[in-house]
């Protein structure tokens, strides 16, 4: 082969030492390459971001059903847990407790980065809201299983006051 001479029936050869007219746009793409336009018409950057936002609000209540998982597992737990009052069942009992405490106190942390203009993220927060809140009272009910609520007038005898006396009744030797 000649030096300035291009290769003949090569497809993809190329004599960069030849000066010649041949532009990029003058080859052909690779196969499966699609060569993008500089210009993007408004319809693909519209369509970029409706995906975008349809991703964003499938995540966001993905995320809002995620304590589903967490109060069948606390469920079941409690359930294996027992209904005595031992180490085990408190453990049991102040981790679901604190779970939902602590998940409803970050709740705009936790849908931060699914905030869009065209994403609704208060649906799926009220929902996040109600499961954990759910998962709340499935806490306060086996404390209430295990008799740790002062639920019985008997759990608040220590703060009555002494019942008055109506009568006296004595009786005597003779």
């Amino acid at each position: 082969m000649e030096k300035g001479k291009s290769v003949v029936g090569r497809r993809w050869a190329i004599d960069f030492n030849e000066s010649s007219s041949l532009s990029l746009r003058d080859i052909p793409d690779p196969p499966g390459y699609a060569r993008a336009s500089q210009d993007q018409d408004d319809s693909t950057v519209s369509r970029k971001k409706d995906a975008e936002s349809n991703w964003k609000s499938e995540k966001a209540w993905e995320v809002a059903m995620a304590p589903v998982k967490n109060l069948l597992m606390m469920a079941f737990m409690m359930w294996m847990a027992g209904s005595t009052v031992h180490l085990f069942s408190l453990g049991i009992t102040f981790s679901a407790l604190w779970q939902p405490i602590s998940a409803l106190q970050g709740v705009g942390k936790v849908f931060e980065p699914y905030k869009d203009s065209k994403v609704d993220i208060l649906t799926p927060k009220l929902l996040y809201i109600a499961l954990n809140m759910v998962g709340l009272a499935l806490g306060v009910w086996k404390l209430n299983t295990l008799g740790l609520l002062p639920t019985h007038a008997s759990d608040w005898v220590s703060s009555l006051p002494p019942a008055q006396e109506v009568e006296f009744a004595g009786g005597f030797y003779r």
